[in-house]
This record gives structure tokens, C-alpha cells and sequence, in this order.
């Protein structure tokens, strides 16, 4: 059998070659970036490992005999779900190995952002040392944190906060009142979480629901004095959008881990004094690492081994 890596991003593939190397699977790491490359990667694997390059139907028909897909990560955003559900190939993630890794990162932006931390900082290393440069910081005890999307991940970042003395409310229509009540959260609307929030931590996944979400409407709804963070995925921010509600004053800050594009080629965002950039790293940590590895790999081998998987996102 032949395990394809499309693309990653590690030191070496020692977890993966020795998972699979117990159920006598070859592991070939490629480099792939596009659709072609994957496609060409593909051909007469077995499974497959993916980080971020595209997996499209392209793909799926070079290699006959797949079965299944294993993403290193949450968000599942670069498999075609459609065309591997219709030939048969299970796409399995890893749901919830980097929980306290990214609520942590979450908060950590957050505070960034609202202590000012990057700008002093920048101010120090060019010779200004003023704490008025900062201004205004607010004392975090009272303020409101919303978060936009309210599954593990979140949870966790709520529990985080609320020991800051930040009260919580939640937007997530796939969450019912009595559950975030359960976590001392308020569920809200939408157009609540915009109004009330000091500060918004965005955890949605990306759909056509979610893609753009955060646009020009959303940040002029906002308060001039809010902030907001995102650990989750980049398109459910309108950047342009963003950099503008900026400039014109409407919100305070950002706090991003994530971009639609990323690395950035242009970014109205990269060089701004009020906006905290982090390289999708909200996951990681040398546990996390490991963790996310084996666990995919391991899942992978079930299904080779004819077992059924333990973190399947499409149904078969």
C-alpha cells in the first residue's frame, strides 16, 4: 500500500513511516502546492495525508484505488467533501487535538490587543518609551467577550476569560440557549454579538455561510472601541473590509492568526500598529504536534487495515 503526504510542512515524516510502516504501507512525502500537484502526487495511492494543498476531483480520478483522506488539522476546507464522498473515500480530521492551544492563542491575541502590547513594544525599539502611546486601555473585569461559534474550542476560551472577570455571550445557531447556558454563556443574535461585544473572537468554521461573515456591515455594527480576533479561518473576515473599519476608526484593534491567503502577498493588514499578526500558529505547541500526527496517521491505518475510522467527516 501507498501512503501519499501531498504537502507539510514538519522536519521529516518518522510518526507517519512508523504507523504505517506496522500495517506494511510505504509512506512517499511530496511537495505539492496546486490541484496538478496533488493530482500528479496522487497517482496509485492508497490513502492519502494532507496540510494545505488543494485535494479536487482531480485528484480522487488519478488514483482509483483511495480510500481515504487524512487532513492535519480541524477544518477540513481543502478536501473536495462532495468528490470524495461520491467515490467512496472516507476525508477524516483530527476534531481535537489543539483545544487548549488555540483558546490559549485566542486569549493571548486578545490581550495583545487590548494591553497594546505590539505597539509599545515597536515604540521601545524606536526609542519611545511613553505609556500614553498605548491609550486608551480598558480594564478587561466587566467587559463583554463574544465569540462567533461556540464548539470546543471556544468553550475552552470561555472558561479562560471568565477568570479574567470577562463576561461572555455567543452567536452559533447550531447551539441551543440551555447548552451555552451550561458554560455560563448567553447565547445571542448575530446582530447582538456585533452591538454588545467589546471584544469578538471569531471560532466558525469556513462555509458559504461563514465565508465573509465579518464584512463592511458587521464592523460598522461594531463598536469603535472593540477588537476582534481570529484563530479560526481567514475568509470569515472581509480583510479589505477590515483594514478599512480600521482606518476609518470604527473598531479598535485586531488580533489574526489566520488570513485568507496566507503566507500574505499584499495585505492591507501587514504593517499596522492596531492590528496583531501571528503565522497560523494558534495550534501548535510540541505536544499538539505530535498529537495531530499520530492521530491522523493512526485513523488512516484503520481504514487501510479495513477498519472503520475514528474521526470521519463524510458520511460513506
Amino acid at each position: 500500500m501507498r501512503v501519499v503526504v501531498t504537502d507539510y510542512n514538519f522536519e521529516d515524516l518518522g510518526i507517519e513511516r512508523e504507523v504505517f510502516e506496522s500495517i506494511g504501507a510505504e509512506v512517499v512525502g511530496a511537495d505539492a502546492g496546486t490541484e496538478a500537484e496533488v493530482r500528479e502526487a496522487a497517482e496509485g495511492a492508497d490513502a492519502l495525508l494532507n496540510q494545505y494543498a488543494p485535494v479536487g476531483p482531480a485528484a480522487f480520478d488519478a488514483a482509483p484505488d483511495l480510500r481515504a483522506v487524512g487532513r492535519y488539522g480541524v477544518g477540513v476546507d481543502t478536501v473536495d467533501l462532495d468528490a470524495a464522498t461520491e467515490r467512496g473515500v472516507w476525508v477524516l480530521n483530527v476534531p481535537n487535538y489543539c483545544e487548549d492551544e488555540v483558546s490559549t492563542h485566542a486569549l493571548s491575541l486578545l490581550l495583545a490587543c487590548e494591553r497594546q502590547v505590539a505597539r509599545f513594544d515597536s515604540a521601545i525599539e524606536d526609542g519611545d518609551w511613553d505609556w500614553k502611546i498605548g491609550r486608551p486601555i480598558f480594564r478587561q473585569r466587566g467587559r463583554t467577550l463574544g465569540l462567533a461559534g461556540f464548539g470546543k474550542i471556544p468553550q475552552r476560551l470561555a472558561r479562560k476569560a471568565s477568570t479574567l472577570g470577562l463576561d461572555v455571550i455567543a452567536y452559533d445557531p447550531y447551539v441551543d440557549r440551555e447548552e451555552l447556558a451550561e458554560h455560563d454563556v448567553e447565547k445571542v443574535a448575530f446582530d447582538g454579538l456585533l452591538e454588545r461585544s467589546d471584544a469578538i473572537s471569531v471560532h466558525t468554521p469556513l462555509t458559504d455561510e461563514t465565508r465573509g461573515l465579518f464584512d463592511r456591515e458587521a464592523f460598522a455594527a461594531m463598536d469603535e472601541e472593540s477588537v476582534i480576533v481570529n484563530t479560526a479561518r481567514g475568509a470569515v473576515i472581509d480583510v479589505e473590509a477590515l483594514a478599512d473599519a480600521l482606518e476609518a476608526g470604527e473598531i479598535r484593534g485586531a488580533g489574526l492568526d489566520v488570513l485568507p491567503e496566507e503566507p500574505p502577498d499584499e495585505s492591507p493588514l501587514v504593517g499596522r500598529e492596531d492590528v496583531v499578526l501571528t503565522p497560523h500558529v494558534g495550534w501548535y505547541s510540541e505536544e499538539s504536534i505530535v498529537e495531530l500526527r499520530r492521530t491522523v496517521a493512526e485513523d488512516v491505518a484503520r481504514v487501510l487495515g479495513g477498519e472503520a475510522p475514528e474521526n470521519p467527516v463524510n458520511e460513506l
